[in-house]
């Protein structure tokens, strides 16, 4: 049998990144928060947490860390269905962890957000990753659900095909002034500056590749890990990058932005997984998330 005491412990340090944060969200002591993990690990034989600054959790950490969050769901809808026999305010909101891509975030995913919020008590608790790396999350039980790139399946987890993002190569009129005027070819394109949203950002290197130009050498890359600042960036012409078509539309009609090379855009399929075990405490949630990628996704091309 699992200790709950050890395991409220545990999510707690892994969740607040510290003893001494988990024992004030706990209202005891650090040593106690200590003792709860010590005892724990001494029961499964294994380490669950990794000392540090912050503190994490190992791999059977993280994965106990998963259960606790789907132990919480499962009383919260008893709680919702017979609410005599928790009473309110006896139990904390249960928090879903998630892993989204900032494209999604910025642009379809806030709707399902809201959506579910709107109908339920559930807190969300968003990470935000690239989307070739959120499925990575989870694999990791990092988070119970996320919006991936991969298609391909993940053990103990289910998946649902959403929709590709369409992303369109983009540059400020004086970008291209300055280093496409003479030569517009994808090769200069491939050397001049790009704007990469992250180090894990290889959404123009896709685009080149799958125009036939390998542009994986060209170190002249900016970093920014700010979708607005991402968005300035381009406006002010410090490089060119694939941006998602329904965030630039308006900057091409007026003008301000030009796409590189028209009609050459780059689809990336979209994924809604999340953990098998907790998929009736998620349903209403997936309903959520499929209904506004629907709306605002282009569909899936056929297999």
């Amino acid at each position: 049998m699992l200790d709950y005491a050890g395991l409220e412990a545990l999510a707690a340090v892994v969740r607040e990144g510290s003893f001494e944060r988990a024992a004030h969200k706990l209202h005891v002591t650090p040593s106690a928060v200590s003792q709860r993990i010590k005892q724990l690990e001494e029961r499964v034989g294994q380490a669950l947490v990794l000392r540090g600054q912050p503190c994490s959790g190992t791999e059977a950490g993280r994965r106990l860390c998963l259960h606790v969050e789907q132990v919480a769901l499962l009383e919260n809808d008893l709680r919702r269905k017979n609410p005599e026999l928790i009473p309110e305010g006896q139990a904390a909101l249960p928090s879903l962890k998630l892993a989204v891509n900032a494209d999604s975030l910025s642009t379809w995913f806030m709707d399902a957000m809201a959506a579910f919020t709107e109908g339920s008590n559930e807190l969300l608790d968003i990470s935000i990753d690239d989307q070739d790396h959120t499925a990575q999350r989870l694999k990791q039980g990092e988070v119970m659900a996320a919006v991936t790139a991969t298609g391909s399946a993940i053990t103990g987890c289910n998946t649902w095909p959403l929709g590709r993002m369409r992303y369109v190569a983009v540059a400020s009129p004086a970008f291209v002034q300055r280093y496409l005027s003479q030569d517009g070819t994808l090769q200069s394109i491939a050397r001049a500056p790009m704007m990469c949203y992250g180090r894990k950002d290889s959404l123009q290197d896709q685009w080149l590749q799958s125009l036939g130009v390998d542009g994986r050498r060209n170190a002249a890359r900016h970093f920014l890990p700010s979708n607005q600042g991402y968005s300035k960036a381009l406006e002010l012409g410090m490089g060119w990058g694939m941006h998602p078509v329904q965030m630039i539309e308006s900057e091409l009609k007026l003008g301000r932005m030009v796409e590189l090379m028209p009609g050459q855009s780059l689809d990336i399929p979209m994924y809604w997984c999340h953990t098998r075990s907790a998929q009736a405490s998620l349903q209403r949630l997936t309903d959520c998330v499929i209904q506004a990628a629907a709306a605002c996704l282009e569909p899936m091309t056929a297999q």
